[in-house]
């Protein structure tokens, strides 16, 4: 979108399901520090260890924590009674419970470790913080962030408006899959699963072999007319869905497999005007070129 501490055990353990829906990486300084927002507390909880290792560049930032806690006991208790088990994805995509720190929290670690890096840490925590509120107040201004991000990484405009439509879709088959009952992340998953195979012939896992791809997201690397027919397929779902008023899982699957049949014809339908397939095997670094080098190319291999 994910408790052990003196915290209630059932508020935390609620909070870390909303936290975990909200899972994301934040880059400073060339490090990862992994982040979860609260939406119903409206806050960011910060991995403490990754904060650490960016202050201190420690190799063993879980050890280097655990001395700073003997040393300071005042700290110890600080974050033993403040900072909730939260799961994290670790940096080989497995979920772990981590402790985690709100920004008090992580303000306070950062008092009692001697870093030349406190003060740009502490600019750059209220930058996020910053940016969190003015989304809340006007969403379109995480799209407008996103689209930067993709710029940055050399995605040309035409990819980006394609992409940005696709998370619009994708959000309204996500609405209607839980308006059938659909929940837990692994039957999201199995849906997504339904559908890519309906339309591409393969899985999601399968169609990311086949880019070579491990932890990139597969519609990241996905060219425009990948992107153009997954949305169709998405699109139809949600359509079909809504019409047929599915109950729970088993009737959610068929229609996903009527939507991705949808994106299966017009796929057949394009291959057989082009003379060839298009599912491709190539990947986003394939076909867009380091930003130092000038301007980034389009999917389908034309410059912008």
């Amino acid at each position: 979108m994910v408790c052990i501490c003196a915290k209630c055990f059932v508020s935390l353990q609620r909070n870390s399901k909303v936290m975990e829906d909200n899972f994301a990486i934040q880059i400073f300084e060339g490090k990862r520090v992994r982040i979860v927002w609260d939406e119903e507390q409206e806050k960011y909880y910060f991995s403490v260890v990754d904060i650490v290792q960016v202050l201190t560049d420690s190799e063993n930032p879980t050890d280097y924590l655990k001395k700073i806690r003997k040393r300071d006991p005042e700290l110890g208790l600080f974050l033993g009674t403040n900072c909730p088990q939260v799961m994290m994805m670790t940096h080989t995509g497995k979920k772990r419970i981590t402790l985690a720190a709100d920004l008090q929290g992580i303000f306070r670690l950062i008092q009692s470790i001697p870093s030349k890096k406190a003060e740009p840490v502490k600019q750059w925590l209220a930058q996020l913080g910053e940016q969190r509120i003015d989304q809340m107040i006007d969403p379109e201004l995480t799209f407008q962030m996103a689209v930067e991000d993709y710029r940055r990484q050399g995605y040309s405009d035409k990819w980006i408006n394609e992409r940005m439509r696709s998370i619009e879709m994708r959000k309204e088959l996500t609405d209607e899959w839980q308006r059938a009952g659909i929940t837990e992340h692994r039957d999201f998953a199995i849906l997504t699963n339904v559908l890519t195979k309906a339309w591409s012939g393969m899985t999601t896992g399968e169609y990311k072999k086949l880019k070579g791809l491990t932890k990139e997201n597969l519609r990241d690397n996905m060219t425009n007319i990948e992107l153009a027919l997954n949305t169709l397929a998405e699109v139809a779902t949600t359509e079909i869905s809504r019409e047929r008023n599915p109950q729970g899982m088993a009737e959610s699957q068929q229609a996903a497999v009527a939507g991705g049949q949808v994106a299966k014809n017009a796929r057949r339908d394009l291959e057989s005007q082009l003379g060839r397939s298009v599912i491709s095997s190539q990947k986003a670094s394939d076909y867009i070129r380091p930003i130092e080098k000038g301007k980034s190319e389009e999917l389908n291999g034309e410059e912008k």
